[in-house]
């Protein structure tokens, strides 16, 4: 049974009545009628069930404590403080969550009780709502919950501002300070992502842009969308909380990207190399060298971050002599007005990215996204040596395609044995993303031996390795313009599995003409094969470009 299936309706029917609203402006009498607000003195002031309360200090809001509270079986961690207010009286009642499902409301106010809630949050998070007390109120109960055996919640910075009640002890807000730092984190044709300084006593930001507000939000970035591609836009901030609104901050400029909508297509025919953004002794290459055979260009790799799924792209400007993140972005948007794509790869012989639950698929979505808007990338290759989890993957895949529209590239690199069943997770969700999938290019190195589709084994190095293993994927649901060889460009680029071009053009005509082929030769012809894909685009270019210069234009002239 799923969480949200064991909600009360009752609960859930309140929760959702209530949005969270931004606090809006205060009065000079205004102050906060909530005592130990911020959890400074313990839990002084406040009554959790079951001994399920716990003032820890991090992370945290504001201050140096903040609530943790831990739901039971059957005990949902409510946290609650008696509060003076003023009868006839209007009061904004916030806090800031993260953490498990968390609640925040009110009872006793002799009118309508109120409440308003989040689902599991891995950064803070501000819940507010409003209430007004009724003609003899002179008390209510404020509160937190989690919900019943879930992950722990954790609360700061609560506060019940409106008329002095006469019990409260948090001074009154006042008006914060204008955010600082305000920078261009990302473009696209359609949006400029903004990030900047977080304000002390501030509760939201307002977004303006050309000087008229288009958004609020409680954190400190934002991305305005609906823009018009290849404009320049003036944007400022401001920060608010109950006391009203601050200066607005600096302005910057922000430039959406030429139109591309889904771009130049990909060839019939492609031509896959991985760019190595770190020196392990093959030629070092800015984007801009990799070699015109290459139609995708896939970026190795991006990294992993403390947040479960989610991952980064850190340039390695030391170790490529010196190459900024704006000549980079420079040299994607010129390889792209060329035809190609350029994507970023995910994993890796190294890689740690692990996408093995609803969150983390979310994460990862959210983060690759990120960087496509960041840096302009096409899409994602999907190397993930070390294991994957279908479902999820499936699910985070599918989130991101969302995000990134019908022109999103979508590559996969998975080894021999990820390949050789249809029950077997690479397998399965290359299956699962097909109508959303570019290519497979499984990696015909580093493995050994291994069956072919007619039940044979095949040693790596031959003509028959490659065709008789492609048969797999080619028989065994994918399409063929979604299967492409992958080999090392040179016999330092892999442990083993080396095979001279001429062996890679032989099979490519074997799978695509039905010439060229070993002892396996298969039942029919795919003259549909995507192509061919190499690792890398760097050692191709120590070995004086061979396998470019022999592979792609072979590639490029298949039917």
């Amino acid at each position: 049974m799923s969480i949200r299936s064991r909600f009360r309706v009752g609960a859930v029917i309140t929760a959702l009545a209530f949005a969270v609203l931004p606090a809006g402006p205060a009065s000079a009498a205004d102050v906060n009628n909530a005592k130990n607000a911020g959890f400074e003195s313990g839990l002084s002031d406040w009554t959790c069930s079951a001994n399920s309360g716990t003032t820890v200090s991090t992370p945290v809001h504001g201050g140096a404590t903040a609530l943790k509270a831990t739901p039971a079986g059957q005990d949902n961690a409510r946290c609650t403080q008696t509060v003076a207010v003023r009868p006839n009286s209007t009061y904004t009642l916030s806090a800031w969550v993260r953490g498990g499902y968390s609640y925040l409301g009110v009872t006793g106010t002799g009118t309508t009780d109120v409440s308003a809630w989040t689902p599991d949050s891995a950064s803070w998070k501000q819940l507010s709502t409003t209430f007004s007390t009724g003609a003899s109120t002179t008390s209510v109960t404020v509160y937190t919950h989690g919900w019943y055996g879930q992950a722990a919640y954790y609360a700061d910075d609560m506060s019940v501002y409106g008329p002095d009640g006469g019990g409260g002890t948090g001074p009154s807000p006042t008006v914060p300070g204008a955010p600082s730092g305000l920078s261009v984190s990302g473009t696209t044709s359609s949006s400029v992502s903004l990030a900047w300084t977080a304000v002390s006593g501030a509760t939201g930001y307002n977004v303006y842009r050309n000087g008229t507000k288009v958004t609020a939000v409680t954190g400190t970035s934002a991305t305005v969308t609906g823009l018009t591609a290849s404009t320049s836009y003036t944007f400022q901030t401001t920060a608010t909380n109950a006391a009203g609104e601050s200066p607005k901050s600096t302005a910057v400029t922000g430039t959406t990207n030429n139109p591309t909508g889904p771009g130049p297509a990909l060839p019939k025919h492609a031509v896959t190399g991985y760019w190595q953004n770190f020196n392990n002794g093959a030629t070092v290459q800015r984007l801009a060298d990799v070699q015109s055979a290459y139609d995708i260009i896939a970026v190795a790799f991006a990294d992993a971050t403390s947040t479960p799924g989610a991952v980064t792209f850190n340039l390695d400007s030391a170790g490529l002599g010196g190459y900024t993140v704006d000549q980079f972005k420079a040299d994607i948007r010129a390889k792209q007005a060329a035809g190609k794509k350029v994507i970023v790869s995910v994993g890796g012989e190294r890689g740690t990215v692990a996408v093995n639950d609803a969150a983390s698929a979310t994460n990862f979505a959210n983060s690759v996204h990120s960087l496509m808007q960041t840096y302009g990338f096409d899409g994602v290759d999907i190397d993930l040596e070390n294991g994957l989890n279908a479902t999820y993957m499936t699910q985070a895949l599918r989130s991101l395609s969302a995000k990134a529209g019908s022109s999103l590239i979508i590559t996969m690199a998975p080894q021999t044995i990820d390949m050789q069943s249809t029950s077997n997770a690479y397998f399965q969700t290359a299956l699962n993303i097909k109508d959303i999938l570019t290519v497979v290019n499984m990696q015909y190195y580093n493995s050994g031996s291994m069956l072919g589709c007619d039940g044979k084994v095949y040693s790596q190095g031959s003509v028959d390795f490659l065709t008789a293993l492609a048969c797999i994927q080619l028989e065994g649901g994918l399409a063929p313009s979604q299967v492409g060889l992958g080999l090392p460009a040179s016999t330092r680029g892999a442990g083993s599995g080396y095979v001279a071009p001429s062996v890679v053009n032989n099979a490519l005509d074997c799978l695509a003409k039905g010439t060229g082929c070993g002892s396996f030769k298969p039942s029919r012809t795919y003259p549909d094969l995507r192509g061919a894909m190499t690792w890398s685009t760097n050692w191709d270019a120590t070995a004086g470009n061979a396998w470019s210069n022999a592979v792609g234009p072979h590639v490029h002239a298949l039917p």
